[in-house]
């Protein structure tokens, strides 16, 4: 999904941020004893992988003071993978063209090129930071920018995403991301090129649909918080290659994303061994300290194609411990937002732990993978790289 960057803010789906600053986390690796529980191994049949036709059903009703507001891309986009890789993330600047204030209370994101939409975030600019956002578009070949990590351009917010199984995000009443007169969106797309079928549409002119309330609702203003945690999956005992040493397969993921997207894996180990050497293993974990009182809204779990398990836990260990979000199977075609079923406290102090599970032997089974070379997996961009990534949509005093 995203990526770290800026601030050391990993990620994503995406990675991602752009919301969480991960300047307190600590974290470490699970030891793979070969002890995890049957339910944590992901079968080839629950990862479709990259979904084709993407059926968008009819948004939901408008609720009182809502209005819509239809974004697309100003052209077919036509995405090309940099430096061998099948994997490009563009970003386009779309306006919503506010002139008062306003919040956003949902989104359906319009993916029209389902073979190769891998995910899609919005991120709001400030008034003050469009225009460093149009110059960069102005300056780069072609429509929008190349954004490998995040938007590419300012503090930008996150604020939506999609990605397959995801449908229609209607937040509960009252609650809405703030969107000041002036402020527009950067549309990130991942694209990924590997399954885009000989003769198929190479094109995509992706959009999305905003919900939009005036800025005088009594609306609690969201933010998105990211909880990414390292990916060390070395090969599969009875594989070989180049690729299955760490140290060629960061190189290659700095090859094919950059230098600044390549040194995600760094940065998290950084972060989340204390500074230890990375360990090795299927499951790896970190913990994250609350930075600011706010109540948890909903959460999220993003991997890639060999994403096993995902769980993001509140203060673990304590008395006080609970299960934010618990996916003992995890399926990359089933990642939407899950509203918890009661908004959860959180405070300064307090730590959220995400920890993932991947299953290299996936590689072998799924048809998007298996003619790939042998690859200890590490943080990476691409489809056929990996992602851990808590998501977590909270809401904060007025």
């Amino acid at each position: 999904m995203k990526n770290v960057h800026r601030r050391v803010r990993p990620l994503v789906i995406v990675a991602a941020s752009l919301a969480a600053t991960l300047l307190t986390t600590s974290c470490g690796a699970d030891p793979d004893d070969g002890s995890e529980p049957a339910a944590a191994t992901a079968s080839a049949s629950a990862h479709g992988g990259l979904h084709g036709t993407v059926e968008i059903p009819p948004a939901a009703p408008l609720r009182t003071g809502e209005r819509f507001v239809n974004l697309n891309m100003a052209q077919p986009y036509r995405p090309s993978a940099p430096n061998g890789g099948t994997d490009e993330y563009r970003c386009f600047l779309v306006d919503p063209g506010l002139t008062e204030p306003a919040f956003l209370t949902g989104s359906q994101f319009l993916p029209q090129n389902g073979d190769m939409v891998h995910h899609a975030i919005f991120f709001r600019l400030d008034p003050a930071e469009v225009a460093p956002a149009r110059k960069l578009d102005a300056e780069t070949p072609g429509d929008g920018w190349t954004c490998f990590g995040d938007a590419g351009v300012g503090d930008a917010a996150w604020v939506a995403h999609w990605a397959p199984g995801a449908n229609e995000t209607l937040l509960a009443p009252g609650l809405g991301y703030p969107m000041p007169p002036g402020s527009q969106l950067v549309m990130q797309v991942h694209y990924n090129l590997m399954d885009v079928r000989a003769g198929s549409n190479d094109t995509d002119r992706s959009g999305i649909r905003l919900r939009l309330v005036g800025g005088s609702e009594e609306v609690s203003p969201l933010s998105t918080e990211l909880l990414p945690a390292p990916v060390e999956l070395p090969c599969a005992p009875d594989e070989r290659g180049e690729l299955c040493r760490r140290e060629a397969a960061v190189q290659d993921v700095r090859h094919r994303f950059g230098a600044e997207a390549g040194a995600q894996a760094e940065q998290l180990n950084q972060y989340c061994n204390q500074g230890r050497a990375p360990a090795a293993g299927n499951t790896q974990r970190c913990d994250h300290q609350v930075r600011e009182a706010g109540v948890v809204q909903a959460v999220a779990g993003h991997m890639h194609l060999l994403g096993s398990a995902i769980k993001i836990e509140l203060n673990p260990g304590t008395p006080t411990a609970r299960t934010l979000l618990d996916i003992p199977t995890y399926n990359f075609d089933e990642q939407a937002n899950r509203p918890l079923p009661q908004p959860v406290a959180v405070k300064p102090g307090d730590v959220y732990r995400v920890t993932c599970t991947h299953d290299v032997t996936l590689r072998q089974r799924l048809p998007q993978l298996r003619n790939l070379p042998p690859r200890y997996v590490v943080w990476g961009e691409g489809t056929s790289d990996e992602m851990c990534l808590g998501i977590v949509i909270m809401s904060r005093p007025a």
